[in-house]
């Protein structure tokens, strides 16, 4: 048995007040506490990962993404119980079973973008000189208080001194992101922070910690900007219609006919699917006949006019002799929902309804009839 010396723990409990069920709110496509335990499987120091809760259903998520799962009691999953509480009954739990580590890496569901290489550099900063280390960013800011008064007053600077940035000492702010600690000092201090502490530094688009609906949304938006697009890894792609190979609009002559406008870069991804022999499949709730004759045209089979897309998705599969586990959907609007569902790699369009965006695993960067389909057949073709 491989010895465990660096364990990282992350607490996440089911209640929340600020954003209801925060810790299975998704960024990226991700639930929060599943973008930590990646993080946390990715960092090359980290021996095991465990996952503290209360909550059945986050439970599930991090087992599935990698993570160890120690049952966290009633009394420590309360508004006013700390984290460190949820480490040391982690750490309690483990060394029944025999597991005594090193060091401790405590890290946030909060925090969506965990740099991995600051885990394993505070990791290596405690096996070091330091007993303890965590994730900041540099900042210059001029920070103020208000006094007993209520009026402004200046705490790491002169406020009738302007010096410039390059002539001011840097300071670092506290991101939240991740904490490393020699265990046994850890369980002595009873607190993340004892002896010597080094700083780690992160890029400061890292900092954001979810604390309200508008954060969610903030680090929605970054979510694109600052995850690496990983690979798709299925054995087959089915797409909705319109608002996927379309813009979502139309235009309509005189005597009711419909044209859509369509991507070439999409149609070009769908022929790199098809000459690498992932079975394809457009299912469109849609009569139109502009359907069927995009799907000919494309040489992919369709199936339009359905008013229950999971149960044709269901049926197509069998047919195939496919897991819909196996299965990427791409979707932009509520009734591709159930299909979703039921797929292992639910995927959405940038444009698509904020809910199709929050069940969606990935959030493609481009846009329906703009370069999505290309785009989901680029990462499901990636080597």
């Amino acid at each position: 048995m491989t010895e465990i010396s660096v364990v990282a723990v992350i607490p996440a409990r089911g209640g929340s007040k600020g954003v209801i069920r925060k810790n299975l709110r998704r960024i990226g496509g991700v639930p929060l506490v599943v973008r930590a335990v990646r993080a946390a499987v990715a960092a090359a120091s980290v021996d095991l990962v465990v996952v503290s809760t209360d909550d059945d259903e986050i439970a599930a998520a991090a087992r599935a993404a990698g993570a160890r799962i120690v049952e966290r009691p009633a009394e420590l999953a309360g508004d006013t119980a700390s984290s460190e509480s949820a480490l040391l009954h982690a750490l309690d739990v483990l060394a029944a079973d025999g597991v005594e580590p090193d060091v401790v890496v405590f890290l946030q569901a909060t925090s969506p973008f965990i740099p991995v290489d600051g885990i394993d550099r505070a990791v290596e900063a405690v096996r070091g000189d330091y007993d303890t280390a965590f994730a900041a960013h540099e900042t210059y800011g001029f920070l103020w208080r208000r006094d007993e008064t209520g009026a402004g007053a200046a705490i790491n600077h002169d406020a009738a001194h302007r010096p410039r940035r390059q002539d001011r000492e840097p300071h670092y702010l506290e991101t939240g992101a991740f904490y490393a600690m020699d265990a046994a000092g850890f369980r002595l201090a009873l607190h993340r922070f004892f002896g010597r502490t080094a700083v780690i530094e992160v890029p400061e688009r890292s900092a954001i910690e979810i604390d309200d609906e508008h954060q969610l949304a903030v680090a929605g938006a970054l979510a694109p900007l600052v995850d690496a697009p990983e690979r798709l890894d299925v054995d087959a792609v089915v797409t909705d219609f319109d608002g996927v190979h379309t813009d979502d609009s139309a235009l309509v002559d005189s005597e009711g006919r419909e044209l859509v406008r369509v991507s070439r870069s999409d149609g070009m991804g769908v022929a790199l699917l098809r000459r690498a022999g992932v079975p394809l499949l457009i299912l469109s709730t849609e009569t139109n006949p502009v359907v069927r004759a995009r799907a000919e045209k494309l040489r992919v089979p369709v199936r339009h006019g359905v008013e229950d897309k999971a149960a044709a998705l269901t049926a197509w599969a069998a047919d195939a002799g496919l897991r819909l586990d196996r299965v990427a959907y791409l979707g932009n609007d509520v009734n591709d929902l159930p299909a979703m569902s039921l797929v292992g790699w639910p995927v959405a369009t940038a444009d698509a309804h904020p809910a199709v965006r929050a069940a969606a695993r990935v959030v493609l960067q481009r846009r329906g009839g703009q370069g999505a389909v290309r785009e989901l057949a680029d990462r499901v073709l990636r080597d």
